[in-house]
């Protein structure tokens, strides 16, 4: 059992100042892909059982975009990987209400 969370962002930067239209699209392949995951206002976060299979979705919304005639395409990425566990995305909010109560999700 591992939990790999990837915390990411991914936009195009030559195609004007909204991006909108582009992330939607990021977000839809993150959606259709059945992986766990929560959308912030500044990237989205996923839950996936392998890094291969995080570094996978990475590379689809990537292709996305590609397909959308992006010539220029940023990505920051984080991960936190962890054996014996699942269900991070969610236990990891409960163990902080745990100890403070509610908080904004």
């Amino acid at each position: 059992m591992l939990s790999v969370l990837l915390e990411f962002s991914m936009f195009p930067t030559d195609v004007g100042e909204s991006k909108s239209e582009f992330v939607s699209e990021v977000v839809k392949c993150v959606r259709d892909s059945g992986y766990d995951y929560q959308l912030t206002p500044m990237a989205t976060i996923v839950e996936c059982p392998s890094m291969t299979e995080a570094l996978n979705l990475v590379k689809d919304c990537y292709e996305v975009l590609e397909q959308k005639d992006c010539n220029r395409i940023y990505s920051v990425l984080k991960f936190d990987i962890r054996k014996g566990k699942e269900g991070r995305l969610t236990q990891k909010v409960q163990s902080i209400e745990n100890l403070i109560g509610e908080v904004n999700k």
